[in-house]
């Protein structure tokens, strides 16, 4: 096995043009236990811990643009006001060295199904920004994932950015597992409000080949806050609303039995889920609605 150590991001272009088949690591969390137990063995290894703009975010006016090492702590200590999914997605994620060297873009590159970072990206709205030595481009989030473990790069690419957008609205997220740490998630759920545009994004985890948006869910709480008028009074939710907001989450879900939980277990948890994190959504937004309200009787 060879091990390539390219100095900046045009040497590290370089490399993957010429080794198609290297596969990159900088925190190493998912391909060390790859290497560790012999599921993997190839011809290079692409370290890209020395190019420093994987390293880097920056915080614009819509967006977040993310760089692919950025580890899991650095977005709970310096990005949970503008990703507060992703945040508490990254508090969930393995020990705290794990989630010093983890990070989304290692996340994204290995798109398990179960990994936490997905649902987030997917409830926030995200896109991932690719390149290779032909050139940029920038995939939705949505269209990334393309199998169990696969995802929608060519051979000589390398994610660079993962463009997010920044929260306008309360996020959650939840997981189950099998104990309540460094465990990998039976299934996993986020939510987030989009008030601006009066819209509700909600996304699953570990319960299909691929992470998804649960669309038809979308669509129904999106077209049921607006028929009931809830955005602008900012009422409690129906509990008829949050019952088949979980019914349509769970029958979303394509998951399969395996040694962590049943077919069946992952379809009701997903419910469960989906109904407690929208309640908690929207009485965060319940409350900004209050604070808003108050603040302007005040003025």
């Amino acid at each position: 096995m060879e091990f390539l150590r390219p100095a900046d991001w045009q040497e590290a272009l370089a490399a993957k043009a010429e080794h198609p088949a290297a596969v990159p690591i900088a925190g190493g969390t998912d391909v060390m236990v790859e290497l560790n137990f012999d599921h993997r063995r190839p011809g290079h290894l692409l370290d890209l811990n020395r190019v420093a703009e994987l390293h880097e975010w920056e915080v614009g006016e819509e967006y977040v643009r993310l760089g692919a090492s950025v580890p899991y702590a650095r977005i709970i200590e310096r990005l949970r006001a503008e990703l507060p999914g992703l945040a508490l997605a990254a508090h969930t994620v393995g020990s705290p060295q794990i989630r010093n060297r983890g990070s989304v873009g290692g996340n994204l590159g290995a798109a398990s199904p179960a990994g936490d970072s997905h649902p987030p990206l997917l409830a926030a709205g995200a896109e991932v920004e690719a390149e290779s030595v032909r050139g940029t481009r920038r995939i939705p989030v949505e269209d990334f994932y393309t199998g169990v473990k696969r995802n929608a790069l060519a051979d000589d690419e390398l994610i660079k950015w993962v463009h997010v957008r920044k929260a306008t609205g309360p996020q959650q997220f939840a997981k189950i597992g099998t104990r309540n740490a460094m465990v990998i998630a039976l299934c996993g759920f986020a939510v987030a409000l989009h008030p601006e545009d009066r819209t509700v994004q909600a996304a699953v985890g570990s319960a299909a080949p691929t992470p998804f948006r649960a669309y038809a869910a979308e669509e129904f709480v999106t077209a049921a806050l607006a028929d009931a008028g809830l955005w602008d009074s900012g009422a409690p939710l129906p509990e008829s609303l949050l019952r088949r907001f979980g019914e349509l989450c769970s029958g979303a879900c394509n998951p399969i039995d395996d040694v962590r939980g049943s077919a069946r277990y992952r379809r009701h948890a997903v419910g469960v889920m989906a109904r407690r994190t929208l309640g908690w959504v929207w009485d965060a937004h319940r409350g900004a609605h209050s604070d808003d309200e108050g603040g302007a009787q005040c003025a």
